[in-house]
């Protein structure tokens, strides 16, 4: 067995302490659901990032357009500055986003054992606190023009918030939930999910309502966003609670041996990294997302591109996908990406996580090989269905990989554990939009027709969750003598 470790301490001064957030007894555990949601509602925003993008390419050329344009919607002033040069390229825009997922990836993984140590009220505030102060700082950067500080603010400030805020409800939700881990993870990480609908229409409205003439409203919006962040964020650290020592739901009986995969016992997040199985959750966790994440951020130009619309000598458009409904179909991605992380993760407390992603990599293989032929078919009812139901998949192994680490690796040590995990997050988000967006360019150089240029892509996809079936066939239980050891309790003379 391994050497023992000490649990994490709860120190016992300051409102901040783990000791100050033990809930009174009588306390409803119903209530913590609503703390996380607080948090990841909010750090959801970055899947709405890209309403920015074209905004903040147009910064300085909204100077030279017609002042007839005031007050006029963000996409009637991009359209009127069509002709005059990006003041900041969208590929150097796209870096923002990147960068935030490498450090939501390399913040939960360092700061995974100091969240086990402070407890979830002061990660949940430390989240505020960068997300929010990010956002200020992106702020500033924009209103100087100076790119290298929205980097800053948003990609490394506002990244470390979100890998804070994304792991710091995770133990101890499982730890009010015993009975359904995954339905309990399931609730909070939907809200990730589901930020983008709030987010993506609040920024439009709070760009329009600030834009001017010569000015879009884009520095300020991001001030407000990081003053409301902030609030929410800190409104959530107030509220969470955790179980007192020895706690259990009424009727619960926590098991006693441990059965197929599911383990009563221990693996500090040091000896974890030692174990096979670790390694094998990475990549199943950075296959499947970089399968769904390409798609994710390339979903309006795809269907567009795989069902054109027809503009006639008339001016008038007809047939295939407008910008418009391209923009409903990512509404409905992301309605999907939300509501698979509550069921996926729910129905893992049923049959099992490593049955779940076995249905997440066979479904998900069939699909993606099925996607081309939707195409050529040019049935867009079955491309749209192809799709939601593997955005569903994508969110849903979110949110069952921290209850599948507490199954492997036990409950005490699961937060820090699921930090160190996240970096195949960070992978994935470079890894899947540059296999989607340098295949496709490389296939239109190559004279392929845009509507085909998905092919390939979608292939490889395939394949690559091909692999991930591999490696979750694989998972074993932990052996034992990476355990932590369990001292006996001292027996009456």
């Amino acid at each position: 067995m391994a050497t023992p470790h000490h649990a994490p301490s709860t120190d016992g001064g300051g409102w901040l302490s783990r000791s100050r957030t033990v809930a009174e007894p009588g306390f409803n555990r119903w209530m913590v659901p609503p703390a996380a949601l607080c948090v990841h509602l909010c750090i959801g925003q970055a899947y709405a990032f890209s309403v920015f993008n074209l905004p903040m390419s147009k910064l300085v050329a909204i100077q030279t357009a017609d002042p007839a344009l005031a007050g006029q919607p963000i996409p009637a002033i991009i359209k009127a500055t069509e002709s005059v040069p990006d003041d900041w390229k969208l590929t150097s825009l796209g870096w923002i986003f990147s960068l935030a997922i490498v450090f939501l990836g390399l913040s939960a993984a360092f700061g995974g054992a100091w969240v086990e140590r402070a407890g979830p009220r002061k990660t949940m505030l430390a989240a505020a606190a960068f997300f929010g102060g990010g956002f200020i700082v992106a702020g500033v950067g924009v209103a100087w023009h100076q790119l290298w500080l929205v980097y800053l603010g948003y990609g490394v400030l506002g990244g470390c918030g979100l890998g804070l805020g994304y792991i710091s409800p995770v133990k101890t939700l499982m730890t009010w939930f015993p009975d359904r881990p995954g339905m309990a993870t399931g609730m909070a990480i939907m809200g990730f999910g589901g930020g983008a609908f709030i987010a993506s229409p609040l920024s439009v409205f709070l760009m329009n309502h600030f834009s001017t003439e010569t000015h879009i409203g884009v520095a300020e919006t991001f001030f407000v966003l990081g003053v409301v962040y902030f609030v929410f964020m800190t409104v959530g650290a107030i509220i969470v609670r955790v179980p007192r020592a020895g706690w259990v739901p009424a009727g619960y009986v926590a098991p006693t041996r441990s059965s197929a995969m599911v383990t009563t016992a221990n693996v500090h997040v040091d000896e974890a990294l030692k174990t096979r199985q670790f390694w094998l959750l990475w990549g199943v966790l950075c296959l499947n997302v970089t399968a769904g994440i390409g798609v994710l951020g390339q979903a309006s130009a795809m269907i567009q591109e795989m069902f054109p619309a027809v503009v006639g000598p008339d001016g008038l458009t007809t047939g295939g996908i407008t910008a418009a409904a391209a923009a409903g179909f990512v509404g409905l991605l992301s309605l999907f990406n939300m509501l698979g992380r509550f069921f996926w993760a729910s129905t893992s407390d049923y049959i099992g996580r490593k049955t779940t992603y076995l249905i997440f990599f066979v479904l998900g293989i069939a699909l993606y090989a099925f996607v081309p032929t939707a195409g050529q078919m040019g049935s867009v009812a079955l491309f749209v269905a192809a799709y939601a139901v593997i955005l569903s998949m994508y969110g849903g192994g979110f949110a069952t990989i921290p209850a599948y680490l507490k199954d492997v690796f036990g409950t005490q040590y699961v937060g820090a554990i699921h930090g160190r995990l996240l970096t195949a997050w960070s992978v994935a988000g470079v890894l899947g939009p540059v296999l989607v967006n340098y295949i496709r360019q490389y296939q239109i150089d190559s004279g392929v027709a845009k509507a085909d240029a998905y092919t390939v892509t979608m292939y490889i996809m395939a394949g690559l969750l091909a692999v991930g079936f591999v490696l979750n066939l694989m998972m074993r239980p932990v052996n034992e003598r990476h355990h932590i050891a369990v001292t006996p309790s001292p027996q009456p003379a």
